[in-house]
């Protein structure tokens, strides 16, 4: 089969599409042909060397996929050859075929195509594992997503108000904040021409937000912490801005705020299969109603993944970006 290959650490010129060998199958996988891969930020750290995947799961980048089973492994009763699934991967997505544990498998929501399947599982995962599992953002709070038309945040939008949520989301664009804005976004914020601390305050009555969900890190810590509501909760899946801040402990203990992070690839299977199952359980019901879609940016073959990546960290792009192999 062909793979993306990082031939070694550096930009989007070290994407290499090769003939490799097929994944195995073992017990508890399936096979799946892959017909669309998503792409994500933590395929460009891994291939600037700063997130290997873990132990025993494929070298090939590709956290997302969505395609046709061709093979299962013994005592996989769920799926069966022909199944049209997507799934969350540990790596690999970029490539013909990928194996994977079959709890992070799911079926293709109704009303989506099998190719726009594959935009939605890792940001589905992301969003409902931290700012819902773990931050409990509930009916009737208030919501912040920096990069509201990121792969991330268009999908934040469309389930936080899904869920009877006021959104906030800030981006750097007029043209960013209007699909923000159409996709359901409450208060759309420029940050290049706003203080947001200062607008959330505004439109909170002073009190800020409840959950916010930030891929930027230190450049940001102390500003979200101070847009935060008493019990707020600040959830951190980037590191854009750097990893080293210093914080004024104080306003935290005061106002009693929750400052946490994690990412999905380091995860245990079976905790990732619980991450799944919760999202086919709470997430598909919503795409299936229509009251969330993917929005795709981008489809280019599996021989343009270095121009994918060009593409994503210039932040051009709303929404995702896809491979097709």
């Amino acid at each position: 089969m062909r793979a993306v290959e990082i031939k070694t650490f550096g930009g989007p010129e070290v994407l290499e599409l090769r003939e490799v060998g097929e994944p195995e199958v073992t017990d508890g996988e399936v096979l799946i042909r892959v017909e669309a891969a998503g792409v994500n930020r933590a395929d460009t750290i891994q291939r600037r060397g700063s997130h290997p995947p873990p132990d025993g799961v494929s070298p090939y980048p590709g956290l997302e996929v969505s395609g046709t089973v061709v093979a299962v492994g013994s005592s996989v009763n769920r799926w069966k050859v022909g199944d049209q699934v997507c799934a969350l991967l540990g790596g690999g997505g970029y490539a013909e075929k990928v194996a994977v544990p079959a709890g992070q498998v799911l079926p293709i929501p109704k009303g989506i195509s099998v190719k726009d399947a594959a935009s939605l599982v890792e940001v589905a995962c992301t969003v409902w594992s931290t700012v819902f599992m773990t931050s409990h953002l509930t009916a009737g709070e208030t919501f912040l997503v920096h990069g509201g038309s990121s792969g991330i945040g268009t999908f934040a939008i469309q389930i936080a108000k899904y869920y009877g949520i006021r959104v906030f989301v800030t981006a750097g664009s007029e043209e960013k904040l209007a699909a923000c804005k159409n996709l359901g976004a409450d208060v759309c914020i420029n940050y290049k021409t706003e203080d947001f601390v200062a607008r959330v305050k505004e439109e909170t009555g002073g009190k800020g937000v409840d959950v916010i969900l930030d891929s930027i890190g230190a450049a940001y810590l102390q500003r979200n912490l101070d847009s935060l509501n008493i019990d707020g909760r600040l959830f951190i899946i980037g590191f854009l801005g750097g990893t080293v801040a210093e914080v004024n402990l104080g306003r935290v203990l005061a106002r009693r705020l929750t400052i946490q992070a994690s990412g999905l690839r380091n995860r245990s299977i079976e905790n990732k299969a619980a991450i799944v199952s919760a999202v086919e359980k709470h997430v598909w019901p919503a795409v299936e109603a229509g009251k969330v879609k993917p929005v795709v940016y981008k489809t280019l073959p599996l021989s343009e993944a270095a121009e994918a990546h060009r593409i994503l960290e210039s932040s051009a792009h709303i929404g995702k970006i896809l491979l097709i192999p």
